[in-house]
């Protein structure tokens, strides 16, 4: 699969993945206020959301075909711009992350999260936990073949280890505070995409055109 995209430099306005992207949020902010999903199910959606995240994010480690390793170490030492710091740092990127959503899963299934901020989600929600986060896997995938050919150049491999950090923390808690406002929280859901755009346009513009000049 491939998506033609040979422009180095685009216009945000023509950033197809980036449109995209706010469309996928828009559309589960819709829903979530028309069907008023309760606060577990929009967890859920986005614990998914976060998971697709991070498996890309390996992906492109993996797909790396030259990188810096500046400021960058391994057990207190420089890392050197090799392919076993590649494979090393993606899957340890890998294990880290999926640790963390790990944690927080359980967090999810055990209740703990449900006693606190509402009730968990029904079958009915089931449907549509696997609908939204269905809508943010083709999203992402799109995105990744989108930006693959930039994706792939010359990048700082330890900011690209920690970057979905930088991402999805601040989603999390844009939707877990607004919680406490109840009534608002479709307010927040729209702060939470807004926030999921800039740091889309971060990651794919910002971010890269730095490293591109100091390489």
């Amino acid at each position: 699969m491939s998506i033609n995209n040979s422009q180095p430099q685009r216009n945000l306005f023509g950033d197809l993945s980036l449109w995209f992207l706010l469309l996928s949020n828009l559309a589960t902010v819709f829903f979530a206020t028309k069907e008023n999903w309760n606060l577990s199910t929009i967890m859920w959606i986005y614990w998914f959301q976060s998971i697709t995240i991070g498996f890309f994010n390996f992906i492109r480690i993996l797909q790396l075909k030259e990188f810096s390793t500046e400021g960058f170490e391994i057990n207190g030492q420089p890392a050197q711009p090799t392919q076993g710091t590649k494979i090393f740092t993606a899957f340890f990127f890998l294990f880290h992350y999926g640790f963390f959503h790990f944690v927080y899963m359980m967090f999810l299934l055990t209740g703990t999260f449900t006693k606190t901020y509402g009730n968990a989600s029904n079958f009915i929600e089931l449907k549509y936990i696997f609908l939204a986060s269905l809508l943010f896997f083709i999203n992402h995938l799109f995105s990744y073949f989108y930006n693959r050919a930039k994706d792939t150049k010359k990048q700082n491999i330890g900011s690209l280890m920690l970057y979905p950090y930088a991402r999805i923390i601040p989603m999390h808690l844009t939707i877990i505070f607004g919680s406490a406002f109840g009534g608002a929280l479709p307010f927040f859901l729209v702060l939470k995409t807004f926030a999921d755009g800039i740091m889309h346009i971060v990651e794919h513009n910002v971010l890269r055109k730095g490293e591109l000049q100091e390489a």
